[in-house]
Parts: C-alpha cells; structure tokens; sequence
C-alpha cells in the first residue's frame, strides 16, 4: 500500500481582491461575504463601492481564498451577481477579523 503524499504544514497564503457586479447592495451580500470568509479562516473585508459594487479582499490560505471566490461566483449569494472580476496577490498581512464596510 502506498503512503498518502505529505502535506505540507502551511499553504500559501494569498490576497483575493473580487469586484462583485451586479445587484450586490442593500440585499445582505457584505454579510453573507463575511460569514463565508469566517467559515473559511480568512481575514478582509467587504465594501460597497459609490457605483454599486462590492469590494472583496479577502487574505488566507490559497484554497480557502480560491473556495470564497467560488462561492461568489456560484448564483448562491443574496442579489444577483453578474460578474466577478478577481486578482491574486501575495498576503500583506497586518488584516483582523472580517470587516464589512
């Protein structure tokens, strides 16, 4: 029988910055942002924008981060998004919590 691969100890850890289009304020979508990001470990913050859209940025392992960036993307959300347009960058860190702005 063969061994499991080792894991590693920690993955990467990322920043997603998500631009959420669409019917995104005033429906519960910065909360329901939030209570996925905690689901999922992950520190940031979610902001309505003055042209009605959401920023996401959202800072953890990459997994998590690609698994949030899924589940906007996933019809499931409060509103209607119509797109999402997301970047991956290093961690900066210095992030607590889970805000919504």
């Amino acid at each position: 029988m063969l061994s499991p691969e080792p894991r590693p100890e920690h993955e990467e850890l990322v920043r997603l910055t998500a631009w959420a289009h669409g019917t995104v304020q005033g429906v519960g979508f910065r909360w329901w942002t939030r209570a996925r990001a905690l689901e999922l470990g992950l520190v940031g913050s979610a902001t309505n924008t003055a042209d009605g859209r959401v920023l996401v940025v959202a800072e953890g392992e990459r997994p998590a981060c690609g698994r949030l960036l899924a589940l906007l993307e996933s019809g499931t959300t409060p509103g209607s998004v119509d797109l999402v347009v997301a970047s991956w960058d290093e961690a900066r860190g210095g992030l607590r919590g889970f805000v919504e702005r």
